[in-house]
């Protein structure tokens, strides 16, 4: 294989389609799947029926023909009903494919007046199927596991399949240094807001789908007695897992470290708002210690924000 002529874009050069492949297969690096969080969702008939219907966005396609055939974009621009047969006396699953035949490496396709691209149902696949036929140009956006003698697709049917190709992540770190001493001393075993320092508006991008986060508290102060207690991370309403400080080293001061962590899926409304991050401590009622943070405190809070198919 010689170096191909003429990279693009060189003025008064001509330029196959297999060029353009090529380069949509670098830019996407060389990954396939859905362009963003809500394309080409596959849900029920608005009045189900023996259909289901595929929502408008876009995908890339990696061409499985060649290994320089390159890849595919595809868009769907509103909503495209896709008719389901019905099933007999034994269940079925079906996978939905979108799919791609070029006529250049299979089929005989005319692409003047023929779909290249088309929503391709392949019947009587294993129900753990997730993946396109090996061999076949296409994406697996949904199965479905349809129960025998069945014509009315509904929603507990359809499995979503669908990959971000090149999903979107972003990681920033929020810090806090107490100046004076602020403790956790009700014993009330109720949530408290605490630390009062450990509270950061954060902006959540509008294709962020799930948010991953630690908060580490390093230089946590106990004192005054043993102590029970939970410290608790909360993103706008949203509680997340709380973690346990159990000590019971009496009354003197000791430090400690003590670390949070969680993965919450976002509602669609936090997209493209800015959330608060803080935090809560519930002590115990049999325990006497507290909790305090200060000037040998520092807190961290590592942000991250990731997308994938909703």
């Amino acid at each position: 294989m010689t170096l191909a002529q003429a990279p693009l874009l060189v003025d008064g050069a001509t330029h196959s389609a297999q060029t353009f492949r090529m380069m949509i297969k670098d830019l996407s690096r060389g990954m396939e799947g859905i362009t963003e969080a809500t394309d080409l969702k596959v849900t029920p008939l608005p009045v189900p029926g023996s259909g289901v219907q595929v929502a408008d966005g876009s995908a890339v396609i990696r061409g499985k023909a060649n290994m320089w055939q390159g890849s595919y974009t595809a868009y769907n621009i509103g909503t495209e009903t896709v008719p389901i047969a019905p099933t007999g006396a034994t269940p079925r699953s079906d996978l939905i494919v979108l799919k791609v035949q070029d006529p250049e490496y299979e089929g005989g396709l005319d692409p003047a007046k023929d779909a290249i691209n088309y929503f391709d149902i392949i019947p009587n696949v294993s129900p753990t199927t997730t993946k396109a036929p090996k061999g076949v140009t296409g994406i697996a956006i949904a199965r479905l596991d349809i129960p025998a003698n069945t014509a009315t697709i509904t929603a507990a049917m359809i499995r979503d399949l669908r990959t971000v190709a090149n999903p979107r992540r972003e990681r920033t770190l929020y810090t806090a240094y107490p100046a004076k001493l602020t403790k956790a001393w009700k014993d009330d075993d109720k949530w408290h807001d605490w630390p009062p320092e450990a509270r950061w508006s954060i902006p959540v991008p509008e294709w962020a789908t799930k948010l991953v986060f630690t908060i580490t508290i390093a230089g946590l102060r106990l004192d005054y007695d043993s102590l029970y207690g939970r410290i608790q991370p909360v993103f706008g309403t949203i509680a997340g897992q709380d973690t346990v400080v159990d000590d019971n080293q009496g009354k003197v001061v000791r430090r400690n470290t003590a670390i949070v962590a969680d993965t919450i899926n976002l509602p669609a409304s936090y997209r493209g708002t800015s959330q608060v991050l803080s935090m809560q401590a519930r002590m115990a009622k049999d325990w006497k210690g507290d909790l305090g943070v200060d000037g040998g405190t520092s807190i961290v809070a590592d942000v991250e924000f990731t997308e994938g198919p909703v």
